[in-house]
């Protein structure tokens, strides 16, 4: 067997392999396996910003086996990445659940297998398997929420991996970590406290809390949604993903404060309706019941605090590491605030190292003086200008009874796009 053949051979093996760990390497037409546990875990620290993205412990549930080939001399040695086997998860590895099929039947057997949840977070959707599908809508639903409130910025919460979601810019630390690990949090919690309040989950309902009279007249009564219950499950299931073991601890401090920021810009604008009774609407009883904020009014709320995000830096405190303003000036962040342990980068050039895609090709505004407008979002580069034609409808008109006939217009619209 030529050199060709046999490493062909090799990688083959390797990628059939049920190995933990294993090198292969041929040298001089042999073959040797060396198990170097302590090396390659190393270079797997250094390619993954010296984050591992399971415990030991976890490994089963969170990424498939690790099984890295080192196959000829060491002309070339990066090779020995090329076999690295691994299921991509992101920082927030249960985001994985919005990646399932819209036909998955949730089941304690299901749970094992989804990618991306600890132990934990499998033992909480093995005891509550009718929430999965709730967590599952947040999921998706704080994604598309990222999308729109960033849709006119440099980064825009797409990656160029599509094993990851909002790409590994969770990994450094930035005010977009904080903005997604807020909504993402915010998500869930709006989900299932949306599913009590439909009836959909049999372990809640309405807020029964919200009864009796109010000092303003009116009666509580109707179906209050139950964020209590919303935001408590959130709690549970989307903290559980900050492990010491993974991350710093300022991380992990960091994380859990900004999720419990999105959790809280449901809680702190909840709102209050009522309806009427009475003869002909003559509201002589109200009746009243507190209902969420749509998820749309949400998004703004967190990407207003997004823009005012404090930067912090870890700071000791009675033997405490906590997590205080990195400049005196500014005042201290409270519960609700977003916070961030590092500057953004610019996000103007595609990086394969963060997963961010660069603005080139992203369509702006020549007029705007915004974060939108031609100059601030092709990052100085310039732009090019082209001239599509656009059919709609036009000159509509009532007819009766009853439709709407309309006439079909051609018309020039101007795009222009980053260079």
């Amino acid at each position: 067997m030529d050199d060709k053949s046999q490493q062909s051979a090799a990688a083959e093996w390797c990628m059939n392999s049920t190995h933990d760990l294993i090198v292969l390497s041929l040298v001089d037409e042999t073959t040797s396996f060396v198990p170097i546990y302590n090396i390659c875990l190393g270079i797997f620290h250094f390619v993954h910003f010296n984050k591992l993205h399971s415990t030991t412990e976890e490994q089963h549930s969170t990424v498939m086996p690790v099984r890295i080939c080192f196959i000829g001399s060491l002309y070339q040695w990066m090779i020995i990445f090329l076999c690295l086997c691994l299921t991509g998860v992101s920082n927030i590895g249960w985001l994985s659940v919005a990646h399932l099929s819209s036909m998955t039947q949730f089941s304690t057997s299901v749970c094992r297998t989804i990618m991306g949840l600890n132990k934990r977070q499998i033992r909480l959707c093995r005891q509550n398997t009718e929430h999965m599908n709730s967590v599952k809508m947040g999921a998706l639903m704080s994604i598309v929420e990222c999308q729109f409130q960033f849709r006119n910025r440099r980064w825009n919460c797409t990656s160029n991996d599509e094993n990851h979601y909002f790409g590994r810019v969770l990994q450094a630390g930035t005010r977009e970590a904080a903005f997604v690990h807020a909504v993402t949090s915010a998500g869930v919690a709006h989900m299932i406290t949306h599913d009590c309040s439909s009836g959909k989950l049999e372990k809640c309902g309405c807020d029964l809390s919200m009864n009796g009279m109010h000092d303003q007249g009116f009666q509580w009564a109707g179906c209050s949604d139950n964020v209590r219950y919303g935001t408590a499950f959130s709690r549970q299931f989307v903290d559980a993903s900050e492990k010491r073991k993974q991350k710093s601890l300022e991380r992990v401090q960091m994380n859990l404060h900004n999720n419990e920021a999105g959790r809280k810009a449901i809680e702190r604008h909840m709102k209050v309706q009522c309806k009427c009774h009475g003869v002909s609407g003559s509201c002589e009883m109200k009746t009243c019941w507190r209902v969420m904020p749509s998820f749309r009014e949400v998004g703004y709320i967190l990407k207003d605090k997004f823009d005012g995000a404090t930067e912090v830096v870890p700071r000791r405190v009675n033997s405490r590491l906590m997590l205080a303003p990195a400049h005196s000036q500014f005042k201290p962040h409270t519960v609700e605030d977003l916070v961030y342990l590092h500057e953004s980068p610019d996000y103007c050039n595609p990086n394969n190292v963060t997963g961010t895609l660069g603005t080139f090709g992203r369509v702006c505004n020549k007029t705007s003086k915004a974060i939108d407008g031609c100059g601030l979002l092709c990052c100085g580069r310039g732009y090019v200008t082209r001239f599509e034609k656009r059919s709609e409808r036009c000159h509509c008109k009532f007819h009766w009874c009853c439709y709407v006939k309309c006439k079909e217009c051609i018309k020039t619209v101007e795009v222009n796009t980053c260079l």
